[in-house]
């Protein structure tokens, strides 16, 4: 082997450099929070899973405005979603199974949900979701786990 091994003798200098050049980066990694969703109870594996992640108010609920946002396949059970790339801050999960894969939440009477979703924090809701229900902060450097039931 050549390079960092030189016959039988370890060639130290690059052996130190390349320790040190993984720890700097295992360092950078680990002051970005890892998100984890869970999405819990989602009834089959028709359509789509759509999960989105908001930063402000404002914002939330409108799926055109996450500061990160998932579409993943669904599959009846648990699901799980992974976001690594937040920086520490606040913010509100929204998700729903998209079941005829056609992009939006239906509603019935252009209110009530017809597909199944979930909020962090799993806030009971009468009417709009608000963000302050939902909303949790990352902290650098610790991971977050949630669990979304998914409601239907």
């Amino acid at each position: 082997m050549r390079g960092v091994f030189r016959g039988n003798r370890m060639h130290w200098p690059a052996c130190l450099g390349a320790l040190v050049a993984h720890f700097l980066v295992a360092a950078a990694w680990a002051s970005e929070p890892v998100l984890v969703v869970n999405l819990v109870g989602v009834r089959s594996a028709a359509g789509t899973l759509r999960i989105g992640v908001y930063a402000e108010g404002a914002s939330y609920g409108k799926e055109s405005r996450t500061v990160a946002g998932q579409l993943v396949a669904a599959r009846q059970g648990t699901v799980q979603v992974v976001f690594a790339d937040l920086p520490p801050g606040r913010y509100a999960v929204m998700a729903y199974h998209d079941e005829d894969a056609n992009g939006e939440l239906n509603r019935r009477f252009g209110m009530f949900p017809s597909e199944g979703y979930g909020l962090s924090n799993n806030p009971r809701v009468i009417g709009r979701p608000a963000f302050a229900d939902s909303a949790f902060d990352l902290v650098a450097g610790q991971p977050l786990a949630l669990r979304i039931d998914v409601r239907y």
